[in-house]
Formats: structure tokens, C-alpha cells, sequence
């Protein structure tokens, strides 16, 4: 049996949101070296993950992600530092929450059915 799992967004006070689906996109841009990539890699369109980039960026005083220029590999992306933050926060969130509710997950667990099979 699967057991619940939880989704946190962050709603921000400018009315900007950073949830998983932004946290998952900054990872892949840290691990892959590119926004074009990591959107690959999250199956993704490229201009979609741009939008997303943005939507962080400017909700953040300094960007979370930047471009790299050109040279030998052709450039890309970097996550900054204040991204590398916010990955940080929002996981230490995340993993405080999961901790603080286990046994309300267990009990909810408990209440739901399982999860449908395929014949």
C-alpha cells in the first residue's frame, strides 16, 4: 500500500508561489548544467521550464538561476547560490512537515483505499 504523500507551495507574500514542480526544475538545471536539459529531463518543454526560471527569478531579490555564456560547450545555466537556498529551504521544509504529521500520514493511510491495479 502507497502512503500519502505531501505537496507543499509556498505562497509568498508578492503573490509568487515556489512549489515542487519549481524545486524539482531547479534541481534538474543544477544536475544537468541547462535549462534546456533539465526540461528533458522533467519531460518538459524548453519554453515552459524558461517560464518557470523566470517566475523564480523574479520573485527572488537575486536570480536563482543564471545563463552562462557561450565557449567550447556552448553555455548554459547555472543555479546561484540564493538557488541553491531556496532548494535547501524548501527540502528542510518539506522534510519538517513530513516529520511533524508522520502519524496523522499513517492514520491517513489507513482511511483511504489502495491504489487500483490493472488487470
Amino acid at each position: 500500500m502507497a502512503s500519502p504523500r505531501l505537496s507543499i507551495r509556498i505562497d509568498l507574500a508578492s503573490g509568487d508561489r515556489i512549489g515542487p514542480g519549481k524545486i524539482a526544475l531547479l534541481e534538474a538545471i543544477r544536475s544537468t548544467g541547462s535549462i534546456s536539459a533539465g526540461a528533458r529531463f522533467l519531460g518538459m518543454s524548453y519554453r515552459r521550464a524558461w517560464l518557470l526560471v523566470e517566475e523564480v527569478n523574479d520573485a527572488l531579490r537575486e536570480p536563482a538561476v543564471t545563463a552562462e555564456t557561450g565557449g567550447r560547450s556552448g553555455g548554459g545555466a547555472v543555479v546561484t547560490p540564493v538557488g541553491r537556498r531556496v532548494i535547501d529551504l524548501y527540502r528542510a521544509i518539506e522534510t519538517t512537515a513530513r516529520n511533524a504529521a508522520g502519524q496523522e500520514f499513517r492514520a491517513m493511510g489507513r482511511l483511504v483505499r489502495p491504489a487500483k491495479t490493472a488487470p
